[in-house]
């Protein structure tokens, strides 16, 4: 932030979707449900994990940070570009923009970690299952949510930093829906080889390596699905498996293809929906893969409306 007073610039101009004007007011309206509803689906995993002490365990406390993380994800990219979608033009000052990037990469890392360590959860509690409650005790929990949030933090301080330490002559125009790096990166009037080395790196370790490591965790798990004795089980345990794997593909797919090439010759569009993909589509459907499909959810969720009834009719 020390470079910021030698830059002309001190604010920039999200473009967002303003090369399409007749699809504002729809694209505004399909956004504003679909941020309603992503945080209703999370808001109600995140109050029913903490309410019954039955789902105290670390399968459904994994799904509550996840909940977090999305509902928070949300947060910071949703309200700006709704802004955005409501007018041509939307100014964005130069802190603001580097906040909105900071959190963009301190979720966005987070959620990383997170779905690599819910996936070696589900692997050993299905392919160890005798050993599971001490292979994932309290203090292992712990540790590996520590280390997932201290990961994000980690990335987005290094990442943010760095960038807005570039200095920024002009143009101030960002073509995108919000301050991701690829898009600010553009807009740098200096020498970024070493940042983009930094960036291929860090996408590798922080995306490509935990997805390597969610692919191979299922893998076993479909080997051991595949040796069940009951065909009924065998077909909801592939269902779950094939749920869990689409969400994690298309975030962790669209995320690299946004962050392994940082000045890649995709167009400006494209970056902008491969974003949605991961930014608006991953924190909704996260909710109907992973918990209110749960059978354990969806009895949590009915006691808990039948408590509600229940102090309401005396």
């Amino acid at each position: 932030m020390k470079r910021q007073n030698q830059s002309s610039v001190v604010e920039f101009i999200l473009l967002g979707f303003s090369n399409f004007p007749e699809l504002q007011e729809q694209l505004f309206g399909v956004f504003l449900i679909i941020y309603l509803v992503t945080l209703m689906g999370n808001a109600i995993i995140i109050f029913i994990i903490y309410l019954e002490k039955s789902l105290h365990v670390p399968m459904y406390l994994f799904l509550q940070n996840l909940s977090v993380v999305d509902v928070s994800f949300s947060a910071v990219i949703m309200p700006e570009m709704l802004v955005v979608l409501s007018t041509e033009k939307t100014l964005i000052s130069f802190v603001s923009c580097f906040a909105q990037m900071y959190f963009i990469l301190f979720f966005g890392g987070t959620e990383c970690f997170l779905l690599g360590v819910m996936a070696y959860d589900r692997f050993a509690a299905i392919c160890h299952p005798l050993s599971y409650p001490m292979i994932m005790n309290k203090s292992v929990f712990i540790k590996l949510v520590i280390f997932s949030w201290v990961s994000g933090i980690l990335v987005a301080t290094v990442q943010t930093t760095w960038v807005f330490s570039f200095p920024f002559c002009g143009p101030n125009e960002i073509n995108h829906i919000s301050c991701e790096t690829p898009a600010v990166l553009e807009l740098v009037c200096a020498d970024t080889f070493l940042f983009e080395i930094y960036a291929f790196t860090g996408t590798i370790l922080i995306i490509v390596v935990p997805f390597l490591l969610i692919l191979l965790s299922y893998i076993r798990i479909l080997f051991a699905i595949l040796k069940m004795s009951s065909r009924a089980g065998r077909q909801k345990a592939f269902s779950t498996c094939a749920s869990h794997l689409t969400s994690v593909t298309l975030f962790y797919g669209t995320a690299s293809m946004t962050y392994l090439q940082p000045k890649s010759g995709y167009s400006p569009e494209t970056k902008k929906l491969m974003s949605l993909a991961y930014s608006l589509l991953t924190p909704l459907l996260n909710p109907l893969i992973y918990s209110l499909r749960n059978s354990e959810m969806k009895r949590a969720l009915m006691k808990l409306w039948r408590r509600n009834v229940d102090l309401h009719t005396i």
